[in-house]
């Protein structure tokens, strides 16, 4: 937490340009997700496979969660949303290029690598550049209006796509990535304190007295690891919480947007392409709507916001039960509700990061949100490999029909019950540590 009081224009230019950053993530990450049926065809692959491109992504976007908490916690937010643009720009250019399996896998790993460190460095600038009691809610406003990445892949980049073809979509997508890290590098600073020691590359360089910047890194670099923090953090249950009401609530949106919604809308349900974009534009809008009246629930009622996870698991399962279990397509007018109810799990999945903050110390809250995030996407590559197989099983022709999509999608219940579960058992595991903060 800073402890000057920074002009609200710099704080919000600073916070502004880091958000525009995970909007360009979000669009990044879920640029697959529309191109399905063109992945499809272009590497000539199954469902199965289709899925390891999405899977291989997250499993590299949640394996370094860990290890970019901790960079976060030395390096700083700066230096790590700017590298992740950089990172996610290449991916998309060697996708964009690619014509084998192997090169369209290593751009989504790539894409992922460089998502990893985008969230978590955004949402750890906004306690030092805003009052505390902000936080909650600006947490969730970042979330919010970070899914307009999701409505840029859904319309946008479909035009693209199907207009002027693979290359020039994947391609357009490296550039905004690109230059997403050169403006987070010209104006976004990691605190007050460092935008008032105006520490540009150009005076760091330069300036007598002062180290260079290579020099700033290597000395970074050399400090020996924290593994003391890092086993504190592991062995605090408020964190374990927040990683399980992460695990428990946002999954099944991002099976939908990520991957697999698209293809059911279409296939499964007989809307046209036209009526799946703007069902996929529906869950974006529902959770940038419902991500700000969460957040200022989190902040009025603290001790509500484990019981608010737990209702809104169980309306997101509801929901899906009401989709499936019915013979034959369900109504477009279902399907909106559907998509509005299913939406609202992606913005609750941020108050695990309240939750969290509220039991550890600032100076580990790096490592905690980085532990914190694994939660959802290890529930969403799970469900999203496992959907892909069974679609395999039951359709090995490729010739999908509602049938073969609602047993795929029942094999997500096995997540949500581990995730009810692992609320329950760590809200009680952190009532008795920490009798005083409210959950």
């Amino acid at each position: 937490m800073s402890t000057s009081v920074p002009p609200p224009s710099r704080a919000l230019l600073v916070w502004g340009v880091a958000v525009a950053a995970y909007v360009v993530a979000v669009l990044n990450r879920s640029s697959l997700g529309v191109a399905g049926l063109e992945t499809t065809e272009r590497f000539d692959v199954g469902a199965s496979l289709l899925a390891t491109f999405a899977v291989a992504q997250l499993v590299v976007y949640a394996g370094l969660q860990i290890p970019v908490g901790v960079l976060l916690d030395r390096l700083g937010p700066r230096l790590l949303i700017a590298g992740g643009a950089v990172l996610m720009g290449v991916g998309q250019l060697v996708l964009a290029v690619a014509t084998e399996v192997p090169g369209a896998l290593a751009g989504r790993v790539l894409v992922g690598a460089g998502d990893a460190m985008t969230f978590v460095s955004v949402i750890r600038l906004i306690p030092a550049w805003f009052p505390v009691r902000r936080v909650p809610l600006l947490t969730q406003v970042t979330g919010a209006v970070g899914q307009l990445g999701q409505i840029l892949s859904a319309v946008p980049l479909v035009l693209v796509l199907h207009g002027r073809g693979w290359g020039p979509a994947f391609g357009s997508l490296a550039v905004l990535a690109l230059a997403a890290a050169l403006l987070v590098a010209a104006l976004v600073r990691d605190s007050p304190e460092d935008a008032g020691r105006r520490r540009t590359w150009r005076r760091r360089l330069g300036a007598p007295g002062e180290r260079t910047a290579a020099e700033v890194l290597r000395t970074r670099a050399a400090r020996p690891a924290d593994g003391g923090a890092l086993r504190a953090v592991v062995r605090e249950p408020g964190v374990w919480l927040g990683f399980w009401a992460h695990f428990l609530t946002p999954f099944s949106s991002q099976v939908v947007v990520l991957l697999w919604g698209f293809s059911f809308f279409v296939e499964g349900q007989g809307r046209t392409t036209g009526e799946a974009s703007a069902l996929l534009s529906v869950i974006v809008v529902a959770g940038i709507v419902s991500g700000p009246l969460l957040g200022e629930l989190a902040a009025r009622r603290p001790g509500r916001r484990t019981r608010a996870v737990l209702v809104i698991a169980v309306a997101v399962a509801v929901a899906w039960v009401a989709v499936l279990a019915p013979p034959g397509p369900r109504g477009l007018g279902v399907l909106v509700v559907f998509s509005v109810v299913v939406a609202v799990g992606g913005p609750a999945s941020l108050i695990g990061f309240d939750l969290a903050r509220s039991c550890v110390t600032p100076a580990r809250l790096g490592t905690a949100t980085g532990l914190v995030n694994t939660g959802g996407f290890v529930a969403a590559l799970t469900s999203m490999l496992a959907i892909g197989v069974a679609l395999d099983v039951l359709a090995p022709s490729g010739d999908r029909d509602l049938d073969a999509y609602r047993w795929a999608f029942a094999l997500m219940a096995v997540p949500w019950v581990v995730g009810v579960v692992g609320v329950l058992v760590s809200r009680a595991r952190t009532r008795a540590a920490h009798p005083g903060i409210a959950l």
